[in-house]
């Protein structure tokens, strides 16, 4: 016993800084062209499922340093995977996965949309969806699953009404968008504050002060006359229930105790147990029903905790062999101010976004390297944070192939839109890419 206790591999070996290596990136490289150039390939980004592309390209951070033994370097990518940041966000992963699946379940997602319809004026049908699909995805924390709930709305929309399908769809996933970007427990949100260790209302601020104008501006495009339509009188007729209203608690709850401060565990927590006592008492599920949902939400995020998990142990074998020193090093040269490393943060989370479609794997991937470079240069990690999550929405926004507009086509099929018919009506992440570099313009100053 005392023998392993001696020859242990501990964190504080690991973190030390190793000398540069440039073929220490070569992972990087192995996952771009293995998950972006096969997908490219055969034109279908779910050919290769994420979880594959990061195991081949870990192997590949195993084989690198033939000087290092095997079960040497296993322990350190296996000591990547704990870290203390990896094993809390993958903690609360699974709660908003349970947290998620018990709101689903009760009726809850229904009901915020119900609410949300009544909130704007029938008159400005377009922009109402945007700031309809932006609460939603604000209270239940994820584009993917806003887009589903609200594009079945716009389609029926779209056909009564007479409105474009690509222009009601690019504000329902624009409107998501900004929702997921904000909302404390987005997949995003949980990725940037645990990689640089700060608080989730604290990023929320930060993100706020990039992307409101940019919001405000989407949904004022969207009332232009170009839009509007005169038949939308009756079509938010139906009223209100009680029974939606308690349904949509535990989100109302969620979002006031979020911003208060409130510890985001303890939060996801008090929300699972306040669907369950909702679903027992409408009958929708009895106890056991309950753990049932609840075990399936967890089950569900499966893939995003592998893929976190094989993240950071790739990224830890990275830093091992050098490739952090490099990246860094290499940077040197051309960042002179916190502007400028404001700047690369956002060229790297951008960048690797743009070749894996995810961006809370781009936030996962880049946050370890962003924080290396925010203690370098000074920059507030809130900051950093806010760069991190706001970038990758913008990019992931963008992307023909990315999973928003995929969900919002492949639900759209009754109007036959495709993907660059709803990029071209897509106004919200253009103008959230506008708002990140007016932001570090005025802000990325050296202070």
């Amino acid at each position: 016993m005392k023998y392993m206790a001696d020859n242990q591999t501990n964190f504080k070996d690991t973190e030390q800084w190793r000398e540069q290596s440039k073929k220490a990136l070569i992972p990087f490289v192995v996952f771009i062209i293995f998950y972006f150039g096969f997908s490219v390939v055969t034109q279908d980004f779910s050919k290769v499922p994420m979880t594959v592309a990061f195991i081949i390209s870990s192997a590949v951070a195993l084989i690198l340093n033939h000087k290092e033994k095997l079960n040497r370097k296993i322990e350190i990518f296996a000591l990547g995977m704990g870290k203390k940041d990896i094993m809390i966000m993958c903690l609360v992963f699974i709660m908003a996965g349970a947290f998620t699946a018990t709101a689903q379940a009760v009726g809850g997602v229904e009901a915020a949309v119900s609410i949300a319809r009544h909130i704007v004026p029938p008159d400005f049908m377009i922009s109402g969806l945007f700031v309809i699909s932006a609460l939603i995805s604000l209270a239940i924390g994820t584009s993917c699953g806003t887009i589903a709930a609200v594009v079945p709305i716009a389609v029926a929309l779209a056909q009564s009404l007479g409105l474009s399908p690509a222009v009601l769809l690019g504000a329902a996933v624009g409107g998501a968008m900004f929702g997921d970007n904000l909302s404390l427990i987005s997949d995003t949100t949980i990725a940037a504050t645990r990689t640089q260790n700060v608080e989730m209302r604290d990023k929320m601020i930060c993100n706020l002060k990039i992307v409101l104008v940019p919001a405000l501006l989407c949904a004022l495009l969207y009332m232009l006359p170009i839009f509007a339509s005169s038949n939308v009188n009756n079509v938010l007729a139906e009223p209100v229930s009680c029974d939606a209203c308690i349904k949509v608690l535990p989100y109302i709850l969620l979002l006031i105790l979020g911003i208060a401060g409130i510890n985001v565990m303890f939060l996801l927590l008090i929300g699972i147990i306040l669907n369950t006592i909702i679903g027992i008492y409408y009958g929708i599920f009895d106890i056991f029903g309950a753990f049932a949902y609840i075990g399936d939400g967890t089950v569900s995020m499966a893939t995003t905790l592998i893929v976190a998990l094989l993240a950071g142990g790739m990224l830890q074998m990275v830093r091992w062999n050098g490739g952090i020193t490099y990246i860094i090093n290499k940077t040197e040269s051309l960042i002179t101010s916190k502007r400028h490393c404001e700047l690369g943060i956002c060229f790297l989370v951008g960048i690797i976004n743009l070749f894996t479609a995810n961006n809370t794997v781009a936030i996962i991937t880049a946050g370890p390297i962003a924080k290396e470079l925010t203690e370098k240069y000074g920059v507030d990690p809130k900051r950093t944070a806010s760069l991190l999550d706001t970038t990758s929405c913008c990019v992931q926004g963008m992307l023909p192939y990315g999973a928003q507009i995929l969900v919002a086509t492949g639900l759209a099929t009754s109007v036959s839109i495709s993907s660059f018919s709803i990029i071209k009506c897509l106004y919200y992440p253009v103008l959230m890419g506008i708002g990140i570099l007016v932001s570090l313009y005025f802000t990325g100053n050296d202070k």
